[in-house]
């Protein structure tokens, strides 16, 4: 429960204000000039603060959109990401942004309408183009998670109506899709859930749902006629991996159709050098951080030999039910040689 909220004075008026603070009648409020005066502070603790985080509610200046890197590719044309929040309610221990961030507060930019019009500028940049343009969200945080709070899909999901030519991409761990499910779903979203067998999910994901409960949530999402990816990235590399991700593989194509499926992407476990040293601190035993792993031009992942092993055999086994055009594998050494 949040009870601490740090309200920016430029978005006191803003109707997404007042709905994220009617959520925490309780909560402390404290007007500040800008965010970085909190989120940035050298004086914070990661860990200690996840414990107990805030919420920050702010607007986000400059460019909201930005692109997405060569190698995220699942079908579109050009590709862009957005974040309209930093930090995420669950405590995957993989997760980049216990390296990238200082703090563990949540970050909410609630100028959700400055954001849909950079990305309608932007589709209308790409009218034209073969292939739609693709807008990821839940890089920096979950899509869905907070949505009871946020209203994050319930707002920006409509907006796609009126982009023909574009494609919003969820990605969530989260069985919040109450409002997806109360609506009509439209063609050019897709709801790209991240799995990991039940046993790494209950080690590294803490706070995430089961497995079997995304599962669920997947296939009320399909049966209700939305478009959904299978997101299993990063591939964690363990003893007996091989029999752990085929019993996954198995369990979720068994659960969903696999036909239906709109894409299915597989990517092993890396991080920006800067981001694993930070990381590597806070768990400095932890066998994830200690296990086959290798740097090369600043990025840290697995050895490119174990990893083409690793990633080849969960491809081979997801090619038993879906078709190779729906099949994206992001190796890290790729990654890399794109890098300019």
């Amino acid at each position: 429960m949040v009870d601490t909220l740090y309200i920016e004075q430029a978005v006191l008026e803003l109707e997404t204000t007042a709905a994220v603070v009617s959520r925490y009648p309780k909560a402390r409020q404290i007007v500040i000039d800008r965010y970085g005066e909190v989120f940035n502070s050298h004086a914070q603790n990661f860990r200690t603060q996840k414990q107990n985080p805030s919420l920050i509610l702010a607007e986000k200046q400059n460019a909201k959109v930005m692109p997405a890197p060569a190698q995220y590719e699942t079908g579109g044309g050009a590709h862009y990401y957005f974040s309209h929040m930093l930090n995420c309610v669950y405590d995957c221990r993989y997760c980049f942004l216990q390296g990238m961030l200082r703090s563990a507060n949540y970050l909410l930019f609630v100028n959700y309408q400055s954001f849909i019009e950079e990305i309608k500028s932007i589709a209308a940049r790409h009218v034209d183009d073969e292939k739609p343009v693709w807008f990821f969200s839940g890089y920096d945080c979950d899509s869905l998670a907070y949505e009871p709070v946020t209203r994050f899909a319930e707002t920006f999901v409509p907006a796609f109506e009126d982009i023909p030519n574009a494609v919003l991409e969820l990605r969530t761990k989260s069985t919040q899709v109450r409002s997806l499910l109360a609506r009509e779903p439209i063609n050019n979203v897709v709801v790209a859930y991240s799995l990991s067998p039940e046993p790494v999910a209950a080690e590294l994901e803490q706070g995430a749902p089961t497995l079997a409960k995304r599962l669920d949530a997947l296939k009320k999402l399909q049966d209700h006629g939305w478009r959904i990816g299978i997101r299993f990235d990063p591939v964690v590399w363990h003893a007996g991996y091989d029999q752990t991700y085929a019993q996954a593989i198995d369990s979720v194509f068994t659960k969903l159709d696999p036909e239906r499926i709109d894409s299915v992407t597989l990517g092993g476990f890396r991080l920006p050098k800067g981001f694993f040293k930070t990381m590597l601190k806070l768990y400095p035993e932890h066998w994830l951080f200690n296990a086959g792993l290798s740097e090369q031009a600043g990025l840290v992942s697995y050895q490119p030999q174990l990893e083409r092993e690793v990633l080849d055999a969960v491809a081979a086994q997801c090619r038993r039910f879906v078709s190779p055009d729906k099949l994206f594998v992001y190796y890290s050494d790729e990654a890399q040689q794109s890098q300019p």
